[in-house]
């Protein structure tokens, strides 16, 4: 993930609403959303070269997303998995904060992450860079991209005004009967923002600007999937739309996982 922007009680019908854009190499080998062949309770998608995921709930109403922090140097290598904070989390029973006491003694050993969790009844994020740190995520609006959790970069501001603006037009109070085109559309814009805004993450100015927009479009590394994620109290509906390097739309699955339920 390198964008995630989420709305936490701020509307009657969804005490969550998250919408996230994943950036990753298009070669890398990746499992589209769906029930996890190995614990049926989980929806997601799935990292397939160390098994970890992104974006992943669960039918206990549980959600975790992680993205990564740019850091030099970029691509280095990290003995644990930022992608099992996400499916331990989702898989596990306890709650964010007995979850953070265990992982703070090995923060350090994932590679460079933002990390948002969500129990059904609290909300915390956790960081490691620079080094670790956690706080409870208050009722709003909230943006993470790959820098500090609520920084105003531009993508991050970008997907917290669509957001916003798709909230106060109108959400049904079932969550399957919503219309998401508009919070897809804004997900897929791709235009760069001013070298003005750009934030300084040591990568230069090109790299910074090529990475701005919401959808980072480049046949190498790009913006492989957006997420839309509606949570209910008797269920969530996980929407993804996954793209190829040429930035085509390869697919979209819409699915209901019932809460409760297994």
């Amino acid at each position: 993930m390198c964008l995630v922007a989420l709305g936490l009680q701020q509307h009657p019908a969804c005490p969550l609403v998250l919408v996230a854009n994943r950036d990753e190499l298009h070669a890398r080998p990746t499992a589209a959303a769906g029930v996890d062949p190995d614990l049926p309770d989980l929806y997601g998608g799935r990292d397939l070269v160390q098994g970890g995921g992104w974006l992943m709930v669960s039918r206990r109403g549980r959600l975790a997303a992680v993205t990564n922090v740019r850091v030099q140097p970029l691509g280095a290598s990290h003995p644990r998995s930022r992608g099992a904070l996400v499916r331990d989390f989702v898989s596990g029973a306890s709650d964010v904060d007995a979850f953070l006491d265990a992982v703070a003694p090995v923060a350090g050993e994932h590679g460079p992450f933002n990390l948002v969790l969500w129990d059904g009844q609290a909300m915390e994020y956790a960081g490691n860079h620079p080094r670790f740190a956690r706080h409870p995520v208050a009722p709003g609006l909230h943006a993470v991209s790959n820098g500090p959790f609520d920084a105003p970069w531009p993508k991050s501001n970008f997907a917290s005004r669509a957001l916003a603006s798709w909230m106060k037009n109108g959400l049904p109070a079932d969550a399957r009967n919503a219309d998401i085109s508009p919070l897809l559309m804004a997900l897929a814009d791709d235009t760069p923002a001013h070298d003005a805004d750009l934030p300084d993450t040591g990568v230069g100015p090109e790299l910074e600007r090529r990475l701005s927009p919401p959808f980072v479009r480049d046949p190498v590394y790009g913006t492989r999937c957006s997420s839309i994620v509606l949570v209910q109290a008797h269920g969530i509906r996980f929407v993804e739309r996954r793209f190829g390097a040429d930035g085509a739309v390869l697919g979209t699955s819409d699915a209901w996982i019932e809460v409760g339920s297994s």
